[in-house]
């Protein structure tokens, strides 16, 4: 089977899919799959054992968009099947032109996203489903749902989104819930060690992922604020970075909160290995890989109900009294913590990257037939 991944980020790029893309690459490329990848990028991709085809973020954003659909109808004609993480309406328009099937690994709403980076609607996923909208919001969501309706297969992180989905005219039949996998921990050094070296003293919480508007994370600051003695380290950058110093300094926690940019997946895993818990403030979110990554190193995770986290731990989201309290509790209940910290790898253990990516294998294999 040859395949053709699409990704709208790529190493070293911080996110899920920067993560994912390369990760099923590998995987397949192991299976003895023919592989090749299209991406978006600011700089040349380091070299992989498959080629890696990138468009310039640099170009004007109308020229990458053209540019990108061309260069994914060009390769996709001599695959099977398009697997897109991203770009979904290139991905679309180049598979079709092609006239190739394509699977898409939905993470969110598309049209709430495109339509949150336009500033049209603020709020949250579900009040956006029940919004009528203007013509803007109408043709956003005309647009998502053309999209995944032509899909082959689409895959949702967890079952929220899988109704999310199926709301949206796709057919039962063809969406199914595939989680992020479990990543494999190896040999991490010592937690004593790890703190030591990262240069974490007392209660620690940490976050992973891009600093954007949806992870919320004046939430976390305000209920790190709310929690004497307890610090926040951020592993990533976004375009809330500098308004997030900003605040933490106003709520008098800068010298509380600590900003490490963006930083490789194998820093991130030693980061929440040493944290005491991860935190997720998010407004909207899915089933996001740094939850997964958190509990498979043995890290609970303190996050809002926003989307798919729900199923694994939560509080009400946008609520940073509620989440404050929680970290209060969690670090004041000793019998609390060792429970959270002691189901933390085994509630991910099912997720190990063979059996997810072994299941994903199939449902391109169904697609390319």
């Amino acid at each position: 089977m040859r395949v053709l991944v699409v990704s709208g980020i790529w190493p070293p790029d911080v996110g899920g899919p920067a993560s994912h893309a390369p990760e099923v690459a590998g995987f397949l490329l192991e299976r003895g799959h023919g592989v090749e990848v299209v991406v978006t990028a600011a700089t040349a991709p380091g070299p992989r054992p498959y080629a890696v085809h990138w468009v310039s973020r640099a170009l004007p954003k109308g020229v990458v968009h053209l540019r990108t659909a061309a260069e994914i109808a060009r390769l996709a004609a001599r695959s099977d099947v398009v697997y897109t993480t991203g770009m979904f309406g290139r991905s679309s328009l180049g598979a079709t032109t092609a006239r190739r099937p394509y699977v898409v690994k939905l993470t969110a709403d598309p049209a709430f996203e495109r339509a949150r980076r336009r500033g049209i609607v603020g709020g949250s996923v579900d009040e956006f489903q029940q919004v009528p909208g203007r013509a803007a919001v109408r043709a956003l969501r005309l647009a998502r749902d053309l999209e995944l309706r032509r899909a082959a297969h689409v895959l949702t992180p967890s079952a929220y989104l899988r109704e999310l989905a199926v709301s949206w005219g796709v057919p039962e039949e063809r969406v199914s819930v595939l989680p992020n996998p479990s990543p494999a921990v190896g040999a991490l050094p010592a937690r004593d060690e790890l703190r030591r070296a990262l240069g974490l003293n007392g209660r620690t919480l940490a976050f992973a992922g891009r600093l954007t508007a949806q992870k919320s994370l004046e939430i976390a600051l305000e209920a790190v604020a709310s929690s004497e003695g307890v610090e926040l380290v951020l592993a990533g950058d976004g375009d809330r970075r500098a308004p997030l110093e900003r605040r933490a300094s106003e709520l008098g926690i800068g010298d509380r909160v600590r900003f490490l940019g963006a930083q490789p997946r194998e820093r991130v895993m030693e980061l929440f290995r040493a944290a005491d818990a991860a935190v997720l403030s998010s407004s909207w979110e899915n089933f996001p890989h740094t939850v997964v990554e958190a509990l498979a190193v043995g890290t609970p995770v303190l996050a809002s109900a926003a989307g798919g986290v729900a199923e694994v731990v939560h509080v009400p989201p946008g609520d940073a009294r509620a989440l404050g309290a929680a970290i209060r509790r969690y670090f004041e209940d000793g019998e609390l913590r060792a429970r959270l910290e002691a189901a933390a790898a085994p509630s991910v253990a099912a997720y190990s990257r063979d059996a997810i990516f072994g299941q994903l294998e199939q449902v391109l294999a169904a697609a390319a037939r």
